[in-house]
């Protein structure tokens, strides 16, 4: 075990340590990136919207034309023993499953006979500190030079790794990616703007990944009365906006406060990220944590 992985790991049907995990260098996911993942928040040892995360591998591993090699039953059962056996309250379940590792590297798919890898993993669930929260973070804006299946949940990474690293060389905290002058998403978040007190989102297309918190964060503003206009946004907006958040599980709601060195808003945190972030809190507490 370690900081950031708990032991038992599960590989290909046996929960074992991860010191003694390994795969094959010939594997797929190794060789082409040719794999897809999923992560799930889990909040007082419940796995939170299980059943979403679940359909969300299951889509993108049909998109992707690999076999889903467990039943639906059987996802729960892995995630459930990874969470029992963790010693974190709260966890990040990681699940991954690649094509497997033929006999040679090929381009096209192996033959049937090669059965995918599956990995999974307990991580702790770990948030944004209180005073970084505080002030906010700095984000830097890159064009989106990703492939046009930003939807699917693939572990073909690299150009997300490429845009965040070019973040952190800025001392940024993510950068947000713009394609065809309209805002698609973060490199691991998705980005909501606020404008004259209304919450702004872009839409689900096959441009970004849409998360679940993105989901919890419209359904918060829906039943809190806060307006809200799910369409495209154009860069020039996003310069222009009064609050800028970036959203995910272990980020919760977090402002950006600076934009390509230029400050958002009045350069820090403004009121409708705190009400929507005290809002996840409250639901946090109250529904994630029964899962």
């Amino acid at each position: 075990m370690s900081s950031y992985v708990a032991d038992p790991v599960y590989l290909n049907g046996r929960y074992l340590p991860l010191a003694e995990a390994g795969i094959s260098p010939l594997d797929r996911g190794f060789l082409f990136g040719d794999g897809v993942y999923e992560v799930i928040p889990v909040y007082s040892r419940q796995a939170f919207r299980l059943d979403e995360h679940l359909q969300r591998l299951a889509a993108t591993l049909a998109n992707v034309r690999l076999t889903d090699p467990l039943s639906p039953a059987a996802w729960r059962e892995v995630v459930a023993r990874l969470i029992a056996a963790a010693p974190w309250e709260d966890q990040s379940i990681y699940l991954q499953v690649t094509r497997g590792a033929d006999a040679k590297r090929d381009h096209p798919f192996p033959p049937s006979t090669v059965p995918p890898t599956v990995f999974a993993y307990a991580a702790p669930l770990v948030t944004t500190p209180a005073e970084i929260r505080a002030v906010g973070v700095a984000a830097i804006t890159l064009p989106d030079l990703r492939w046009a299946r930003c939807d699917l949940k693939v572990v073909s990474l690299l150009a997300n790794v490429l845009a965040r690293q070019q973040a952190a060389d800025a001392g940024c905290g993510e950068a947000l990616l713009i394609r065809d002058g309209r805002l698609a998403e973060g490199t691991a978040s998705n980005i909501f703007l606020v404008k004259d007190g209304v919450l702004l989102a872009p839409p689900k297309t096959r441009l970004m990944l849409p998360g679940i918190t993105y989901d919890v964060l419209l359904e918060l503003a829906a039943a809190h009365g806060q307006p809200v206009v799910v369409r495209d946004i154009a860069e020039a907006e996003l310069r222009a906006a009064d609050e800028i958040w970036m959203t995910s599980s272990t980020r919760e709601v977090l402002a950006i406060t600076q934009l390509d060195g230029q400050p958002v808003g009045n350069g820090r945190p403004g009121p409708l990220g705190e009400q929507m972030w005290q809002w996840y809190q409250d639901f946090k507490n109250t529904v994630m944590r029964k899962g």
